[in-house]
């Protein structure tokens, strides 16, 4: 049944005649009695029946237009619902986010929702390449992502991009190693060292390969690890040098040094579908991801 149709139902009983509802709600006489004649053929009984020049309700129409309250009175709880989503932060926002992203990000996040009680965060940690974004998208209000400083943007057209930071990537080292010492360290003195880095295709493993034509020596990689942590506790145990993210390293393990004269990096960004903003609840998710990143890069 058209709710609009019921309302109209509910109105003639209210105000007992087609002119009156018509008034009221603007109407022309000729468009309610054609409402009510298609509601009639909605539910297949007959609601009204001629009273001299105008109509009246029959035994059937008086009690649907009494359930009619009921079904108005609900319409109206739920558009009242939807109004407080528009304009309140409020509801579920699932976030994918990359292992050493949440490492970086996640606690402080959590603790900024903590003033936002009506919005529950979904959070999954999802070891993810610059490829497979577009399709995490589908399924997550808001993808935190990193892509190294060569790689091209991801797709501005389709996709809303949001930039948090750039985090340098250093060589990490073992505390008592020759270069630890350095301030920065050359590329050309890394040339037949062992090196652990990432699985092919993720933005570590990119700025390994660009140093390769930088010094015309492909490293040695002795293992590929994801986890940052792992990593840590090989190069810190000796069994090779790595590029870790800046922010996320423990520098009481490892010795972090910069590159020199190579531009290493990794940018962390939210990407999301076109439009997920507009929900409050996935704008302030958005907008204190913001201010962790900003509180971190400081």
């Amino acid at each position: 049944m058209d709710v609009r149709r019921l309302r109209l139902l509910r109105e003639l009983a209210d105000r007992g005649t087609v002119t009156a509802v018509a008034k009221a709600l603007s109407y022309t006489p000729s468009a309610v009695s054609q409402q009510i004649r298609a509601l009639q053929a909605e539910v297949g009984v007959q609601l009204t029946e001629p009273a001299g020049r105008g109509l009246r309700l029959t035994d059937a129409g008086w009690a649907l237009a009494a359930r009619a309250d009921e079904v108005l009175a609900a319409v109206d709880r739920a558009e009242a619902e939807l109004d407080s989503y528009r304009s309140t932060p409020r509801g579920v926002v699932r976030v994918a986010i990359f292992p050493s992203g949440a490492f970086l990000l996640l606690p402080g996040l959590l603790r900024r929702m903590g003033e936002h009680p009506k919005v529950r965060l979904e959070c999954r940690d999802v070891d993810m390449t610059p490829p497979e974004v577009p399709g995490l998208t589908a399924d997550f209000d808001l993808v935190v992502t990193h892509r190294d400083d060569q790689a091209p943007p991801f797709d501005g057209e389709r996709m809303a991009i949001t930039p948090l930071l750039r985090e340098p990537l250093d060589v990490a080292l073992p505390v008592g190693h020759p270069l630890a010492g350095k301030e920065r360290v050359e590329p050309s003195e890394l040339v037949g060292e062992p090196w652990l880095s990432v699985d092919l295709g993720f933005p570590v493993d990119d700025v390994l390969r660009s140093l390769a034509v930088r010094t015309g020596v492909r490293p040695k990689v002795v293992q590929r690890i994801n986890d940052f942590r792992v990593t840590e506790v090989l190069v810190a145990d000796g069994h090779g040098v790595a590029l870790l993210p800046r922010y996320s390293a423990n520098l009481s393990t490892v010795a972090l040094r910069p590159l020199s004269g190579v531009r290493a990096g990794r940018n962390i960004e939210v990407v999301s579908r076109r439009g997920a903003t507009e929900r409050p609840a996935v704008q302030v998710v958005l907008d204190a991801l913001i201010a962790e990143a900003s509180s971190i890069a400081e």
